[in-house]
């Protein structure tokens, strides 16, 4: 499946199971599971009211933790240790090297997170599933493991299974596990009614209303949300949604956050632009984004649904400098869920096409790309960098035939 197609697949991975993990993080405070179309901010909210500080110590004795669940035999791979150093570093601003930690067992975290909510030790648990997530086998050593840290913290949680069947080899049993966790379960609001969203394997279909308030945001402003869009659409050859071959409305969405966060469309960028979008989601099952496209983009463990198929062509997440993107990533999605608290994909884009870009992303609280993000490569949404290579044949041919 090509780097292009698999976008139109993407909007079934939702609500799998769980949001990403941090070290040392303190769970959103009274973070409401209700998911209006949000307009606003608080007036006193912002990036700069979720600043936190972190107790070294803490943050250290935590790392230890994970670590010590997530290590195979001979110790942390080093892609573990530097993506796993490089999330600490970004959601608390202290270095931890994940190479040189003395172990931690299950019970001594569970007494240093005591007094921690459930919200924050789930999340602490998906950290280590995010971990496992990365290695390709798991060791059963490693899921056994994880899931005894599962345990000894009280939080019960389907990512820790669906890791302990790849270890075991039972793929379609993890995506079984996957979809009746995710698919069926989380689609409900809090209250258990249905949301009214578009069901998640929905497919796609010609919609000539859809397509039309599509094409309408080529009339707005230039550097309006709605223009910005429909730029990065026109711009990379991918069909207006609504339109035969477009995407489905539902994962639509996430090209609006494309747009507001500054991401690019390859591979790459679709793991910094999910990785935010699961942990701005104030519901845990925001986690299922990132893990599942680890698992259909680089290790694999996802062959096929029917829906799409895995491509690991590329070891993306192995790249030079995405540790710190998807740590960075992860890090403005937090900002986002404590500005502003609600599924990225819930949001009234639409309603937003006519503002620019800038009052969007203000809107929403999303921070500038960190600086290591920057270095480490992170491409904007609109630079040939963030391509893949299909879209900058396109580029290059649509430039070759307007001289």
């Amino acid at each position: 499946m090509s780097g292009d197609s698999w976008r139109s697949s993407l909007r079934v991975l939702a609500r799998l199971g769980g949001k990403e993990a941090t070290v040392g993080e303190a769970a959103a405070a009274g973070a409401s599971t209700e998911r209006p179309a949000v307009t606003a901010l608080p007036p006193d909210a912002g990036p700069a009211a979720v600043i936190e500080e972190h107790d070294v110590e803490q943050v250290t004795l935590v790392a230890r933790g994970i670590a010590t669940a997530v290590a195979p035999e001979g110790g942390l791979t080093s892609l573990q240790a530097e993506l796993l150093a490089a999330i600490a570093t970004a959601l608390t601003g202290i270095s931890v090297d994940y190479g040189a930690l003395e172990p931690l067992g299950p019970e001594d975290l569970a007494e240093i997170l005591a007094g921690r909510d459930l919200e924050y030790r789930q999340r602490i648990v998906h950290h280590m599933v995010l971990g496992e997530l990365v290695l390709r086998p798991i060791p059963t050593l490693v899921a056994h493991r994880v899931a005894q840290y599962s345990q000894a913290l009280g939080v019960q949680d389907d990512f820790v299974r669906v890791a302990r069947r790849y270890a075991q080899g039972a793929f379609g049993l993890a995506w079984m596990d996957l979809q009746r966790s995710g698919f069926v379960e989380h689609v409900t609001d809090a209250g258990g009614e249905a949301r009214g969203a578009p069901a998640p394997f929905e497919p796609a279909r010609v919609d000539p209303e859809l397509a039309a308030r599509w094409a309408a945001f080529e009339d707005l402003p230039e550097g309006s949300l709605g223009r910005s869009v429909w730029e990065l659409y026109v711009g990379r050859g991918f069909e207006l949604p609504g339109t035969p071959g477009g995407a489905p409305e539902y994962l639509t969405q996430h090209d609006f956050v494309h747009v507001i966060a500054d991401y690019g469309t390859n591979l790459k960028g679709e793991l910094e632009v999910f990785a935010l979008i699961g942990r701005a989601d104030p519901d845990p099952n925001g986690f299922a984004w990132l893990a599942t496209l680890i698992g259909l983009f680089e290790t694999g463990y996802i062959e096929g649904t029917g829906f799409f198929d895995r491509d690991v062509q590329e070891r993306n997440i192995q790249a030079p400098g995405m540790h710190q993107r998807i740590a960075d990533a992860i890090r403005r999605g937090k900002v986002v869920c404590q500005c502003y608290g609600v599924d990225l994909f819930d949001v009234d884009y639409h309603a937003l096409a006519d503002r620019p870009v800038e009052e969007a992303r203000s809107l929403l609280g999303v921070p500038p790309k960190s600086t290591g993000a920057l270095e480490g490569g992170s491409a904007g949404a609109f630079d040939i960098e963030g391509m893949s290579e299909i879209q900058r044949q396109f580029v290059a041919q649509r430039r070759g035939d307007s001289t």
